[in-house]
């Protein structure tokens, strides 16, 4: 049953040479997904991946396709899309795709957008892309001051709080404010978007054992510490720094609704040992909705039927989710 929606969703492209244009055309043939969408895609592309295309005009089009359809506007490529053979030659129809989904999300004519999978290097060599990834280039296009990534899958939701920054950066990029400011927007988006009333938030230490007194770094009782202390006094349910390597069992699981992590891979990995097939990634802090499959272009076995499009329905269906509590 399909969730209501106030718009269509968009889906953009992704890089034509992944997997992405793939899970999309399976994902709507298993009549999957939960809400009306619209690929902004190459229509000829998707058609040749087994599409029964209808190319539209506006994104209100797609609410009234017939059944078994798949509505497409047009973003044409500059060069055949070749599986596992990423080409900048198509870079600028990926970064415009992205772009007009944005533009529909913020004019209301788009009820959430979900990113297919991008090649950052393939962006670059092609059209000069500045950005670390989707999460950063989003808020540009936004004007939002601080995205906020997290990681859902089915009984665990995490957000760094350092992103696309080596290891070695992420200390001296943590400060007591940045901590406290993502988990704010953290709470706000599990109750707005998730309908959680009162979130529980378990912030992780940085260093092994939460820092040991100090014994192990001093950022966690420096940092860390202090921000989860101002977090409580906005009325945030959190607590921490907790040792990051007893957090993710089944047991400690079930006493919070999302984990506040300090870097890129302490949040990634428990998502992905836990439900690799069905993570999805989430962008908070944006004026719209934005979700993405939790995994990249897959070029190794691009165009071989192989790809699952479990993370993409996930993807799909959380953002109608969202966007119907919303709406509501």
């Amino acid at each position: 049953m399909r969730e209501p929606a106030a718009a269509p969703l968009a889906i953009t492209m992704g890089d034509p040479a992944g997997i992405g244009g793939e899970v999309l055309v399976q994902a709507w043939r298993a009549g999957a997904l939960a809400a009306p969408f619209f690929a902004i895609d190459d229509p000829e592309r998707l058609t040749a991946l087994g599409a029964e295309v209808v190319e539209i005009g506006e994104p209100e089009d797609a609410l009234s396709l017939p059944l078994g359809r798949l509505a497409v506007l047009r973003e044409s490529l500059s060069a055949p899309a070749q599986p596992g053979a990423p080409d900048p030659a198509n870079a600028g129809a990926v970064i415009r795709s992205i772009k007009r989904a944005v533009g529909f999300a913020l004019k209301g004519r788009a009820g959430a957008v979900v990113t297919l999978p991008i090649n950052k290097k393939a962006l670059k060599d092609g059209a000069a892309f500045a950005y670390p990834g989707h999460t950063e280039f989003l808020a540009a296009l936004s004007g939002a001051p601080l995205p906020v990534m997290m990681l859902a899958a089915p009984g665990l939701r995490t957000v760094p709080v350092t992103i696309h920054i080596p290891l070695s950066e992420a200390p001296k990029q943590l400060n007591a404010r940045l901590i406290e400011e993502t988990g704010a927007i953290l709470a706000a988006a599990l109750i707005s978007d998730f309908a959680i009333a009162r979130p529980r938030i378990a912030v992780a230490g940085l260093n092994p054992h939460a820092g040991e007194g100090g014994a192990m770094g001093g950022e966690d009782a420096a940092l860390i510490a202090p921000a989860v202390a101002a977090l409580r006094a906005r009325g945030v349910e959190a607590f921490g720094p907790l040792p990051a390597d007893t957090m993710f069992h089944a047991a400690a699981r079930a006493r919070y609704d999302a984990a506040l992590c300090m870097y890129h891979d302490q949040a990634l990995i428990p998502v992905k040992m836990l439900d690799f097939a069905r993570g999805v990634n989430v962008t908070l802090g944006l004026p719209f909705i934005r979700t993405s499959p939790d995994h990249g272009t897959a070029y190794d076995i691009a165009g071989t039927g192989r790809a699952d499009p479990a993370s993409l329905i996930e993807a799909v269906n959380m953002a109608a989710g969202m966007a119907a509590r919303r709406a509501a």
